[in-house]
């Protein structure tokens, strides 16, 4: 997979979860602090987004708001209306929409959904975000987002054979959709992008991110990773570095630990396999550097996790 695909696949835990929902002002809604990142879309109407810091928001009719880092916020009719708190959790699906008023036209119309992160390995894509993503609709803007948000309302509203792999299926689309929109945005609009807005608009430093993680087993040096992106090996260092934070190799050794982690709790292989798959041939050199890493030994973390 390519590094953003990679980043969610690293923490996403769980089910996401999502629903369509009815607003009639007067309304108002608070999400306490969770392990979810959240988000919204207003389909109808308008709404008020009050993050935990910073100013609040006005959402038009087809704004998208991201809310990444689990903090709690609010979404209202109007910036002083008081709102009603309500809870998400992890292993548990939201509960129904109330039923709709008889013979009223909802003032609102929201899309609404969660997804549940494993914040012990947080990839710095998303670390980097700001508090709340907004996506505000423009004419000829995020086509594709768009029509996932289309797809994605469609089967909430009217839900057929298939249904639930089709809206889990769109919604871990929408998300890649949000955050692509997001960075390609910072890269375009910031004459001096930093952070991983300029990684990822770097082809040297882009090219030896995807090397990484299309083969985290294979043995790469740094010469060899900035002959990827046609940089000498000082070269690259120092821009690789700059931009994503930690020289290659570390992050390079970051990233096995978090290919890890992740098989051995999604996957059911011998820890010999787990080391190979990780970059080393070594178990007892795995072993040690996973300790080193997560604090446990890598069949601990195992039974933990399971």
């Amino acid at each position: 997979m390519d590094v953003l695909s990679d980043a969610i696949a690293a923490m996403r835990t769980g089910r996401p979860h999502s629903g369509r929902r009815d607003k009639y002002a007067p309304w108002g809604m608070r999400i306490e602090d969770s392990e979810g990142a959240g988000f919204h879309v207003v389909l109808r109407g308008s709404a008020w987004l009050l993050p935990s810091a910073g100013e609040p928001v006005a959402l038009a009719p087809g704004d998208v708001v991201f809310l990444a880092h689990g903090r709690g916020y609010a979404l209202t009719s109007g910036p002083h209306v008081e709102p009603t708190v309500v809870r998400f959790r992890p292993d548990e699906p939201p509960s129904p929409p109330p039923p709709p008023v008889r013979d009223a036209v909802p003032d609102t119309v929201l899309l609404c959904g969660a997804y549940w992160l494993d914040r012990s390995r947080a990839h710095p894509l998303l670390t980097e975000l700001p508090e709340v993503v907004h996506l505000p609709a423009t004419v000829g803007a995020h086509r594709s987002l768009r029509a996932t948000v289309e797809l994605l309302g469609t089967e909430l509203e009217e839900p057929r054979p298939g249904a639930d792999t089709i809206i889990a299926s769109l919604l871990d689309t929408l998300l890649l959709y949000i955050l692509r929109a997001w960075w390609q945005g910072e890269a375009r609009t910031d004459r001096h992008p930093t952070g991983w807005a300029a990684a990822l608009a770097d082809p040297a430093v882009t090219s030896a991110l995807q090397a990484i993680h299309a083969a985290p087993d294979h043995p790469w040096t740094v010469e060899e990773l900035g002959a990827h992106g046609g940089l000498s090996r000082a070269a690259f260092a120092r821009r690789f570095t700059t931009l994503v934070g930690r020289p290659p190799l570390a992050y390079l050794t970051w990233w096995r630990m978090t290919t890890a982690g992740r098989l051995l709790r999604e996957a059911d292989l011998p820890l010999r396999q787990v080391a190979q798959r990780s970059g080393y041939t070594s178990e007892f050199a795995f072993a040690k550097a996973f300790k080193r890493e997560y604090g446990v030994a890598p069949g601990q973390y195992r039974r933990h996790a399971s």
